[in-house]
């Protein structure tokens, strides 16, 4: 018996990334990611963001990775900021690290320096130039505490991912960004101001249902525009030119 409990998440080891068979769940949004404007504060590496929005059948490799800055005197916070081609529906997020495989700190194979893995996420929907500062006083659209390393690596499922389903469903719908704010790791202590090691997160996955916004919006100006044209109304040219 693992020594956490699992509500609030699913164990996903399963469904494929275009898998349909639990709507529950969702689908992979990964398509509909607007990869080239992924952005995230704080990243050692410029662009590591991206590389680990993976495919889904990539999910358990640990590299590429995110780590935070290595700069001792900084948090290590990440603020990860994921804009859509499109609105979509989001039902659920995975986070995953391989940081603390058997307890709260662990080194990369490539280094000796230790990571560990995110504990806290706080999640915001269609914020525009969030920051640092803006997400420490702005209140959430959700806080998640991640599952512990020991629960992760003690679990019937540890070869799996975890997604934490994102209520109340209200928030979720419409979105054309989140924001992932990820303000501690397993390695600090409540209240620790100091003594801070890098935080790691391996993959990042969304599902849900994509709803095609601009794409409809583009068809319902375009048979529109073909309506005024057959009045011959003056001036229709102009004005459809300029709606498109």
């Amino acid at each position: 018996m693992p020594p956490h409990g699992c509500d609030g998440h699913s164990h996903d080891h399963e469904h494929a990334e275009t898998d349909d068979t639990n709507p529950s769940l969702g689908t992979s949004l990964r398509p509909s990611v607007d990869f080239p404007n992924v952005t995230c504060l704080n990243e050692s590496r410029r662009h590591a963001c991206r590389d680990i929005l993976k495919l889904y059948e990539e999910r358990m490799s640990p590299y590429p990775n995110l780590l935070s800055s290595l700069d001792p005197d900084e948090l290590p916070e990440l603020l990860l900021i994921v804009p859509f081609h499109e609105s979509v529906t989001m039902k659920s997020v995975c986070v995953l690290s391989h940081a603390g495989g058997s307890g709260s700190i662990s080194s990369t194979p490539s280094s000796s320096i230790a990571t560990a893995p995110p504990r806290t996420m706080k999640v915001y929907v269609n914020r525009a130039n969030l920051d640092f500062e803006t997400a420490r006083e702005l209140e959430p659209d959700a806080i998640i505490t991640l599952v512990s390393p020991a629960h992760r690596w003690m679990d019937a499922h540890a070869d799996g991912t975890i997604d934490y389903p994102l209520r109340p469903a209200g928030r979720f719908q419409n979105v054309t960004e989140i924001a992932l704010y990820f303000d501690d790791n397993y390695h600090m202590d409540d209240g620790d101001d100091g003594d801070y090691v890098q935080t790691e997160i391996t993959y990042v996955g969304f599902k849900g249902k994509g709803t095609n916004v601009k794409r409809r919006a583009v068809e319902a100006i375009y048979e529109t525009t073909g309506m005024k044209a057959d009045h011959k109304q003056h001036g229709n040219e102009y004005y459809a030119r300029e709606g498109l």
